[in-house]
């Protein structure tokens, strides 16, 4: 149902004071805000950014919420952002040396905690498969502290032939796989230029059409009798080399 009516009405949840702030900062047009009365003086920073906006801000109690979200809501701050278009993918790739490639990603913490290191780390897009699940779910915008409203994302298709567009870029394409033969420090061309670090979903990793499209493969070290780590670990580790190889 969430699915369907985002879709008709062209609208995402965003909950959490961190996220709605960042909302409200960001080029992301704004339906309305819904506070709790006991928020209210906290927020107000919000309230006044949303009555400079010309948003409307509603004010109900816990009840109200619980009824309307069919579950309960305890941070007591939600926005209702507008979905826009997603831009181009080649538009991401014009400005920037570092961008993030994912597959088969749907979990939508994982993903939102992805977009937050991919912030952290200073990359300047997120390039999404056509399987990932969505960014603008209310738990993947909370987890990512409102993160996926500030770095620019696409989806990439056909996949995995469009990958060629961030060769043609000047990207060179870095597949995190643990089988791979090159530690990710020890990988000299990722030392230099463009790189775009591309990662697959827990489980079963990269499929091997997008291993096959990447331009080279890496690993990251690890003890003994650990096989992989976390997908958005294991992002946050590859773009910290990354970034400050």
């Amino acid at each position: 149902m969430r699915r369907r009516i985002d879709s008709e009405l062209g609208v995402f949840v965003v909950e959490g004071a961190r996220s709605v702030r960042r909302l409200m900062a960001s080029s992301w047009a704004v339906r309305s805000v819904l506070l709790r009365p006991e928020r209210i003086e906290a927020m107000s920073d919000v309230v006044a950014s949303a009555d400079d906006r010309g948003v409307p801000v509603y004010v109900a109690p816990a009840e109200v919420y619980d009824r309307v979200a069919g579950f309960p809501v305890h941070r007591g701050v939600l926005a209702l952002g507008e979905r826009r278009p997603d831009p181009a993918p080649a538009d991401l790739l014009a400005g920037g040396d570092l961008v993030v490639v994912a597959e088969g990603l749907n979990d939508h913490e994982n993903l939102g905690a992805l977009f937050r290191n991919a912030a952290a780390f200073g990359a300047s897009a997120l390039l999404l498969d056509p399987t990932c699940c969505d960014p603008l779910y209310r738990r993947c915008v909370r987890v990512s502290v409102g993160h996926v409203l500030t770095v620019p994302f696409a989806r990439l298709a056909p996949w995995p032939a469009s990958l060629a567009l961030l060769a043609d870029a000047g990207f060179l394409v870095v597949a995190l796989d643990p089988s791979a033969p090159h530690t990710l420090a020890s990988l000299e061309e990722a030392r230099r230029g463009r790189v775009a670090l591309l990662l697959g979903a827990e489980g079963p990793g990269l499929t091997p059409g997008a291993r096959g499209a990447a331009s080279a493969r890496a690993r990251i070290p690890m003890a003994g009798g650990v096989d992989s780590l976390n997908v958005a670990t294991a992002a946050a580790v590859a773009l910290h080399e990354l970034r400050w190889r």
